[in-house]
């Protein structure tokens, strides 16, 4: 089974109680839409929330969030085949996953693209707190071209899209913190998302962000929730 959830921020409680009451395996995969928090501290306290992560009857495949480090910025991932498509991994974790942006993935035939990414608008608390911040946590040109190359290659039609932030049109404002201003909030991710929703043709998008349970058209916002994965 193939299932999908919202931010954790290292709060893995509700997925620990989903696995006792569905009965888990590692055969089963549970997709984390950002901001696993896994990836966050570095050194030896991401390494003990991985290797207690690690026991879990299940495995699981996050997506780059805006509270993480990019794996690929870390020495001990590296790329392999998964999903019929490229992963990071590391080999001492062998049921965690982090989809590398742009890579489109067979999850039980549904073809699913993946971008991850977002501004955090607590950036400048952190910054001031000496809170880790991470520069590259909005997509990079680089980044935004791999995804449109590989979309392209697929005539701009897959499946399942799975992002962190939404595109520019589905944001909800509902869910927006009243004491920030949004006029100080760099969209340009979800501007270029939307330019993505725009012309390509999908059947379902997922994402997180937010912190919202919310269906909207086409796109379903995840936080506490765990679904089954499916159009």
């Amino acid at each position: 089974m193939f299932y999908i959830t919202g931010d954790t921020h290292r709060d893995f409680e509700r997925i620990i109680l989903f696995c006792l009451e569905n009965k888990t395996t590692r055969d089963d995969v549970l997709i984390i839409l950002g901001d696993a928090g896994i990836n966050y501290y570095g050194g030896i306290k991401d390494w003990y929330i991985k290797h207690y992560l690690n026991k879990l009857p299940i495995t699981l495949f996050c997506i780059q969030g805006n509270h993480e480090q990019r794996p690929f910025n870390i020495e001990t991932y590296e790329e392999i085949e998964m999903f019929g498509a490229k992963v990071y991994f590391e080999k001492e974790f062998d049921n965690l996953f982090f989809a590398k942006d742009g890579e489109i993935y067979n999850f039980d035939g549904l073809e699913t693209v993946v971008i991850g990414g977002a501004y955090s608008i607590d950036k400048f608390y952190r910054i001031m707190n000496n809170l880790h911040w991470f520069k590259d946590e909005q997509p990079s040109d680089k980044i935004k071209k791999y995804v449109e190359k590989n979309l392209k290659k697929r005539k701009w039609k897959v499946d399942l899209v799975l992002t962190h932030t939404c595109p520019f049109n589905y944001r909800p404002t509902e869910a927006f913190l009243s004491i920030r201003n949004q006029n100080m909030v760099d969209t340009s991710t979800e501007k270029w998302l939307q330019t993505i929703e725009d012309k390509l043709e999908y059947k379902k998008w997922y994402c997180g962000h937010f912190h919202i349970e919310k269906t909207d058209e086409k796109i379903r916002f995840l936080f506490n929730d765990i679904i089954e994965l499916k159009i």
